[in-house]
């Protein structure tokens, strides 16, 4: 997978990892730690079409069920098999082996939307003292 600084994020802690017309897409580490230990994934349905900030899966935890949302509008091309054998994937490798989905991306415009990594860890510092991950 490509380094954290080629990667773009979501308020709502998803990253995007764009390749063409493709993206692939998976939680931040700072999601998966307030997350703490995955025991389940709900990936979506390959060939589902899904607008941006629409859920696309669900990742339960010992702690309670989290919604992951869709960075940009496009149809599910690919999901990661592994996290239905080792869900844990996604605490160990969240930006690796842990990715969620692929995309093939219907407007490539909306990635300018998207954070860079210096903006996304400037958001999380102000954030901290509110709501932390999204539910």
């Amino acid at each position: 997978m490509a380094k954290a600084e080629s990667l773009k994020f979501t308020k709502t802690h998803e990253w995007i990892h764009v390749e063409g017309a493709r993206g692939v897409v998976g939680i931040t580490k700072h999601a998966q730690e307030e997350i703490s230990d995955v025991v389940f994934v709900e990936l979506p349905k390959t060939g589902t079409q899904i607008g941006a900030g629409q859920e696309a899966a669900v990742v339960e935890s010992v702690k309670a069920a989290f919604s992951i949302y869709a960075p940009v509008s496009g149809k599910v091309a690919q999901v990661n098999d592994r996290l239905s054998k080792d869900p844990a994937l996604i605490n160990s490798s969240p930006l690796d082996d842990g990715w969620i989905f692929a995309l093939e991306i219907q407007d490539p415009k909306e990635i300018s939307g998207l954070m860079s990594l210096d903006q996304y860890n400037r958001w999380v510092t102000q954030e901290k003292d509110g709501s932390g991950v999204h539910s």
